[in-house]
């Protein structure tokens, strides 16, 4: 498949694959949080990924066990040993000829993507890694010829996926969107969270029947917050919508906001007058 070609424009692919998720890192610089179960969009960032493989035969995860249907649990040993002893974990579970291995922190990976991993690697008869922006491999998402790839680990004895790997690529592979965007630090877990608002934003108005250049994104984001920090949190869902109806009836946004944002932030000297009256 040519580089920057659309995913979604791969045709299909019929040899079955497994797919191998390595979930069971230890996060250091998320502070030590479980990382592949934090949310995007309203669903963990391994869901998203196991989302990607939905037509693997089998979806292995190599990291803790949670209540996911479907998927597949296994563990390196020692937990937490790292990237090579999880595939090898990972690797005693597949059994189809072809197999995807992949982060469990890829929020924007897609079946498209996937797809066309799949399509160079049949196409190539060999390994393909995934290029990011900079056009640096990311050895955590590629597809790779199984028995190939567990003849290279039986003969293996480093601790390094790009040593483990690199002998076995033959395509070297670019797609549309970050299909290569992982989670490492909170900043990149924010970034994912907004991109899934911004796509909610251009659908919600379509959907509507609003330009989205007429939605002042952040500034809506600012006054939800500040109502829900001084004021209640239900309270900013419902001054979303009162902003919404006092747009309709003619008042200008910028307005309307500035006298909610004002109100909210006086909210306290506010309310305490109100009861004191009552």
């Amino acid at each position: 498949m040519p580089a920057g070609a659309s995913p979604g424009q791969a045709p299909s692919y019929d040899a079955p694959y497994d797919a191998v998720i390595l979930a069971g890192g230890r996060a250091r610089r998320l502070g030590g949080a479980d990382k592949p179960g934090l949310t995007v969009g309203g669903r963990s960032l391994v869901e998203h990924v196991l989302a990607a493989v939905a037509t693997a035969r089998r979806s292995i995860v190599a990291g803790p066990e949670r209540p996911i249907p479907g998927a597949m649990f296994v563990r390196e040993d020692p937990p937490g040993s790292g990237p090579v002893p999880a595939l090898t974990a990972g690797l005693t579970q597949v059994t189809a000829p072809w197999l995807v291995l992949l982060a469990g922190d890829l929020p924007f990976m897609t079946k498209g993507h996937v797809r066309a991993l799949l399509n160079a690697a049949r196409e190539a008869a060999g390994g393909v890694v995934l290029l990011d922006d900079g056009g640096r491999e990311q050895w955590l998402a590629g597809a790779w010829p199984a028995a190939e790839l567990k003849g290279a680990l039986a003969a293996y004895d480093g601790r390094s996926l790009k040593g483990l790997l690199t002998p076995l690529v033959r395509v070297r592979l670019t797609l549309p969107g970050r299909p290569w965007f992982d989670c490492d630090t909170m900043d990149d877990l924010e970034e994912a969270r907004m991109n899934v608002l911004n796509e909610w934003t251009i659908l919600a108005c379509e959907e509507l029947g609003i330009d989205p250049a007429r939605v002042d994104r952040d500034q809506i984001l600012d006054l939800t917050k500040e109502v829900a920090h001084g004021v209640a949190r239900p309270a900013a869902p419902l001054t979303a919508y009162l902003l919404g109806l006092a747009q309709g009836a003619g008042t200008a946004p910028e307005d309307a906001v500035a006298k909610l944002t004002t109100l909210a932030k006086n909210w306290g000297e506010t309310a305490s007058e109100t009861l004191t009256d009552g």
